[in-house]
């Protein structure tokens, strides 16, 4: 620690410590105390609403051992949730703590989910934690996922169904049993409700042998300045006391799992979501190619007369075509992040990671490419032929006047002298044929990417899946694949009230950003 200076005089008697600021990649790395290579380390990572005690939590694991009443050591801000909940920007904190316990502690701190404009941060926190995971001097095992929650909860409100939902997606299937309820703001009774709740919404953790949730109880009033002579205090350190007794045998019992599944599934989000956003341009542009087709085979069958006697006749179609714009949002939100930007290939002129990719500074670097090659533009193109910048392709049409030379030219140029004898309208029939092969080429790589998850993740009927199955489900209903329809039907069909709650409250939040646009908006 550099410093210290007191908050308050007490009793208790609260002082600010200042741990040793340095950065893993992206993000804050916080240390206290000498670090000893010879002590075993535990890893805890934290989840849960702002307001809940994360912070008072995180104090009270380095208080544990202080043994002194008189005096509280803050080593997290008492702000930090209350300013995280105001702002648009957030950071995941990593905690490294010596000589506190009889092993170090590294405590992964993550902000609230969903406590802002749409799911923008969510996928910011998801971006950091790979960045964690993968980096040589991040983490690379987990003790203990922390679900933290008022032991008075009765309910899962839809914003916390949302944030566990999200949470419990980021893992794979062996990180079940390492995945605890930590109960804030606890009497010391029993929280019957607060487990209900937590089987009610069908969050999947460590279970004990009457089937609960495994949970561990705290009393975070600890900090707060009390009266003389009251036994509200000593009854919050005796639940406290207890909780973390109970809690530092589990974790120090408890084997350890390695982050490289939950990298995986990590990974695997990124790469299903870029695809589906590809599948959706693709078939868009698939879709303008055979509108244009369309056009082009009706006005020569109806001009066919006038065309024959006249060489020079046009026709006018819509041609689709591409074109790089700058990112939408440029100079705003996207820039709070640490670079944001859509990498795109310049060979395929494809848009392969978007709408952001936010930790590569290189194409190389995303988390899109794999064996240096990229997974989700058409050509699998190395990573060399891509660009990070604040660019985009889109689609467009524009209205072209075509003559009955120029469109022998389009498909002639790529022909043998003996293909050449086709005609214009069974080239045009062809190429409607390769394009719907194109979509199914694309459609098949996305339902894999489905699969793909299914069998790593821990929670795969989450939100960050979700999303995309209807588009799937839709474009495999006019392919026709009813084995592969069904089965994504089914998947869709294990969304519970936990799922739905996510869409639900992003809706709500959605309408109280746009209620307070539009007021701010009035004169």
């Amino acid at each position: 620690m550099t410093s210290t200076h007191q908050i308050r005089s007490g009793p208790p008697a609260v002082v600010q410590l200042t741990p040793k600021k340095e950065y893993i990649g992206t993000l804050t790395k916080m240390t206290l105390g000498e670090k000893d290579s010879n002590m075993e380390n535990k890893t805890i990572l934290l989840v849960g609403e702002t307001k809940t005690g994360k912070s008072t939590l995180i104090n009270t694991f380095f208080n544990y051992t202080k043994r002194d009443d008189e005096v509280w050591y803050e080593i997290v801000e008492n702000d930090r949730e209350e300013s995280e909940s105001k702002s648009h920007t957030s950071d995941v904190i990593v905690y490294q703590i010596f000589g506190s316990l009889p092993y170090s502690l590294t405590i992964i701190d993550t902000p609230g989910y969903g406590d802002t404009k749409g799911t923008e941060k969510d996928d910011r926190i998801s971006q950091k934690l790979l960045d964690l995971f993968s980096s040589v001097d991040g983490v690379h095992e987990i003790n203990v996922v922390g679900l933290v929650l008022k032991a008075s909860e009765n309910r899962l409100n839809d914003q916390l169904r949302y944030i566990f939902d999200s949470a419990v997606s980021l893992f794979g299937k062996d990180m079940e049993n390492n995945i605890v309820a930590l109960l804030t703001h606890s009497d010391g009774l029993t929280p019957e409700n607060a487990l209900k709740a937590l089987n009610a919404a069908n969050i999947k953790c460590a279970k004990n042998t009457e089937n609960e949730p495994v949970h561990f109880l705290f009393n975070t009033s600890q900090h707060e300045e009390r009266m003389e002579g009251t036994k509200a205090a000593e009854q919050a350190k005796q639940t406290t006391t207890e909780g973390m007794k109970m809690f530092l045998e589990f974790l120090g019992k408890t084997q350890p799992q390695k982050v490289e599944i939950t990298v995986k599934v990590l990974n695997e989000r990124i790469r299903l979501t870029a695809c589906i956003k590809n599948l959706q341009e693709r078939v868009e542009l698939i879709e303008l190619q055979q509108r244009e087709i369309q056009q082009t085979q009706e006005k020569l069958k109806k001009h066919e007369e006038e065309m024959k006697s006249n060489k020079n006749f046009t026709i006018e179609v819509d041609e689709s075509y591409k074109e790089k714009e700058p990112m939408k949002g440029k100079g705003g939100r996207w820039l709070l992040v640490f670079y944001a930007g859509v990498v795109s290939c310049n060979k395929c002129e494809e848009n392969c990671h978007f709408p952001g990719c936010t930790m590569a500074w290189h194409p190389k670097d995303c988390e899109v490419m794999k064996r240096g090659k990229c997974t989700a533009c058409s050509g699998k193109c190395p990573a060399s032929d891509h660009v990070k910048e604040e660019m985009q392709y889109v689609f467009k049409t524009r209205t072209v006047q075509k003559t009955l030379q120029d469109v022998k030219d389009k498909f002639e140029s790529s022909k043998s002298d003996l293909e050449k004898s086709t005609s214009i309208l069974k080239d045009l029939e062809m190429e409607m044929g390769e394009l719907e092969k194109d979509k199914d080429q694309w459609l098949e790589e996305s339902f894999k990417h489905v699969l793909d998850l299914e069998k790593i993740a821990l929670n795969v009927d989450s939100l960050s899946t979700h999303v995309h199955l209807d588009f799937l489900i839709e474009k495999m209903k006019e392919k026709g694949d009813t084995e592969k329809v069904q089965k994504l039907e089914k998947m869709k069909s294990r969304m519970d009230e936990g799922i739905r709650a996510g869409p639900r409250y992003m809706l709500e939040k959605i309408k109280a950003s746009l209620t307070s646009y539009c007021k701010k908006d009035k004169p």
